[in-house]
């Protein structure tokens, strides 16, 4: 497959900013600012925000508000609403409260799988199977996560064999809507490149969601990676941020995503996202909530002249962007 990727107007890549999830399970903060952060991304265009987790508050306890926050953002705009879900009742809590897309935290690290959840992978995607057959007729899509997709926490790299242990069970159980995460900022380009091609053969790319975390300073390279393997559903996190309860301290944040956003643009591929708003919410999450972020374009700027600067894509190059097949 061959397709250019600078047609403006026509988003190239659906990003989904996880930060409201992924940031504030580890930064507590009052309802009425998830709320806050939630509507400032659907109004900045992003097309898809994580915004909770339907897990034990005893757990995760930043997260247990989650149903007040989804009753409270503006739906208006058409922003598909993802979720995160552990178990039976956590589905149906999120199905309850009309979440467009729940995913299960499928581990492939069998040693975190059983200490996080009391349950191995064969007893997590046992799980799974009647999770599917919960939301089946639903309104809600029932995917999973594969955590841990290239690594960790704290064993060695993976290769292709995480995924094409999974593969067929995941099918047979009818779940093939597969988010690979890159938990812990393990991979490089050529990791991505390897396990994505294998993903591919036994996925399609319409299926597939790719998470990297930016932990050791590979994820934009990452993305550059990704988008020319031809996927299209890219996980980011709003200034970088992120973290996790039972990990204090340790950096987890996602790729940038005011800095995917620009990248991206300056590469001709339309993201749909207004990268002014993006970069105000993002110096507005970490100045005035106080969350730890990174990144680089709410601190120097916009490349003068780019979209930020008034039309899409004004002084992008104007190469062909080729979508490897």
């Amino acid at each position: 497959m061959t397709a250019q990727a600078d047609v403006v107007g026509a988003p190239g890549v659906i990003l989904k900013d996880i930060a409201p999830r992924l940031a504030l399970q580890a930064h507590q903060v009052e309802t009425s600012v998830k709320v806050e952060l939630v509507d400032r991304l659907t109004a900045a265009g992003m097309p898809a925000i994580e915004v909770s987790s339907f897990v034990r508050p005893d757990l995760v306890p930043g997260l247990a508000d989650a149903e007040r926050v989804f009753e409270r953002i503006d739906r208006s705009r058409g922003t598909t609403l993802h979720c995160c879900v552990g178990n039976a009742r956590g589905l149906q809590r999120a199905i309850d409260t009309g979440v467009d897309s729940a995913w299960f935290l499928l581990s492939a690290d069998e040693e975190f799988s059983r200490n996080n959840t009391g349950r191995g992978t064969g007893e997590a995607i046992d799980l799974l199977e009647r999770l599917a057959r919960i939301a089946d007729g639903t309104p809600t899509t029932l995917g999973t996560y594969v955590i841990f997709a290239w690594g960790g926490p704290g064993g060695p790299p993976r290769g292709p064999e995480a995924i094409e242990r999974f593969a067929d069970r995941l099918h047979a159980i009818g779940v093939s809507d597969w988010l690979l995460a890159d938990s812990i900022g393990y991979a490089s380009p050529l990791q991505i490149r390897t396990t994505i091609k294998a993903a591919l053969e036994v996925n399609t790319a319409d299926h597939l969601s790719v998470q990297v975390h930016d932990s050791r300073g590979m994820g934009l390279a990452n993305l550059v990676e990704l988008v020319r393997l031809g996927l299209t559903h890219l996980d980011v996190s709003l200034g970088g941020s992120g973290g996790h309860p039972a990990y204090e301290g340790v950096a987890a944040g996602g790729i940038c995503s005011e800095d995917a956003v620009q990248l991206l643009e300056r590469m001709g591929i339309e993201t749909g996202v207004h990268l002014p708003s993006l970069i105000e919410t993002a110096t507005w999450f970490a100045d005035v909530v106080g969350v730890p972020s990174l990144g680089f374009v709410r601190r120097i700027g916009p490349v003068p002249g780019s979209d930020a600067q008034g039309g899409a894509n004004a002084g992008a190059p104007t190469f062909d962007w080729q979508v490897e097949g």
